[in-house]
């Protein structure tokens, strides 16, 4: 079990990170590379994904391969609101972060009994019966998607979503609010029960403590947070496809984590942007970028077993 030092956020550096990012946008356009932003928004709206299936993954233990699901669904609800006519960001995101925590809830009521293999096979079952579904409506696209009309509006005057910068401080902002819940909540009395069940759920179970339940809540949080992240990713693309909803977006989201560092707080978010960065580098020089990708991750997992975010320890052990 990590100890809380891994999920304290040192407050001088993160003011400085923070502003770096509020900085980002007016250095891109200077430099006319505005695409960059378009890039960044991205790279916020995994990090929040990845942060969400770390919650369960990292911090619960619980190996999920059914995050897309709820990913997805958060980016469809925000689509299928949109071709009825609701375009307000105040209605559209908190119904996906509804869709998706109630689906999680739902899912994790009937997987959470289960453990090990058959819990991940559970999981990767009901993900790709979401999938299949969703295909399935072909009045909202089934196989090709849907297109969105618009970006969600907030109604604020002076803050239209169109525009790529108007759009990225608001990712920052939810993204940077939904970290400080995170790191709130597993520094909480629900964070250390959570990690000490990850621990030895047998022992926790016998000390009485509701494990069923604390697992359960987990999951339905971290399914509103992939729910939001959906919502986000729907607007920035301006298409809602059934490929948010696959398998395969749940292992790309698992490895972010592993990556980053499963059980670290910033894992999430340095798994997001390092793979999704590399992804980007390297599909500039081949179309076969996935087999180099593929080199690079596995030298970074052997040689970094705990993800990049353990660097942090090898450094304080060198100190002292």
């Amino acid at each position: 079990m990590h100890s809380n030092l891994h999920h304290r956020i040192p407050l001088p550096r993160t003011l400085v990170l923070l502003a770096l990012f509020l900085a980002f946008p007016w250095g891109a356009q200077a430099l006319g590379q505005e695409f960059y932003i378009s890039m960044a928004c991205r790279l916020m709206i995994f990090a929040l994904a990845a942060s969400s299936l770390n919650l369960i993954l990292g911090f619960g233990g619980m190996v999920s391969l059914g995050h897309a699901a709820y990913f997805g669904a958060g980016a469809y609800a925000v689509g299928i609101l949109m071709q009825h006519g609701v375009v307000s960001a105040w209605i559209s995101w908190p119904a996906a972060m509804l869709v998706g925590g109630l689906m999680a809830l739902a899912i994790g009521a009937l997987c959470l009994r289960t453990r090990g293999i058959y819990f991940i096979m559970i999981t990767l079952a009901f993900a790709q019966m979401v999938y299949y579904l969703f295909i399935s409506l072909r009045s909202y696209g089934g196989e090709d998607g849907l297109n969105l009309m618009s970006r969600s509006s907030l109604g604020v005057p002076g803050v239209d979503l169109a525009g790529d910068t108007a759009f990225y401080y608001v990712v920052l902002a939810l993204l940077a609010g939904c970290l400080l819940l995170l790191h709130r909540l597993v520094n909480s009395r629900f964070g250390r029960v959570l990690q000490a069940v990850r621990d030895n759920e047998t022992r926790m179970a016998a000390i009485g403590y509701p494990v069923f339940r604390y697992k359960l809540t987990c999951f339905a949080m971290a399914g509103a947070l992939a729910g939001l992240a959906g919502a986000l990713i729907a607007n920035q693309n301006m298409l809602v496809s059934p490929s948010l909803v696959h398998w395969t977006q749940s292992g790309s989201l698992m490895v972010m984590v592993i990556l980053g560092g499963a059980g670290y707080f910033w894992g999430g978010v340095l798994g997001a942007f390092a793979l999704l960065v590399l992804e980007e580098v390297l599909g500039g020089y081949t179309e076969h970028w996935q087999l180099p990708l593929g080199v690079i991750l596995l030298v970074v997992v052997l040689l970094l077993p705990k993800g990049m975010a353990s660097l942090a320890d090898r450094f304080k052990g060198e100190r002292t």
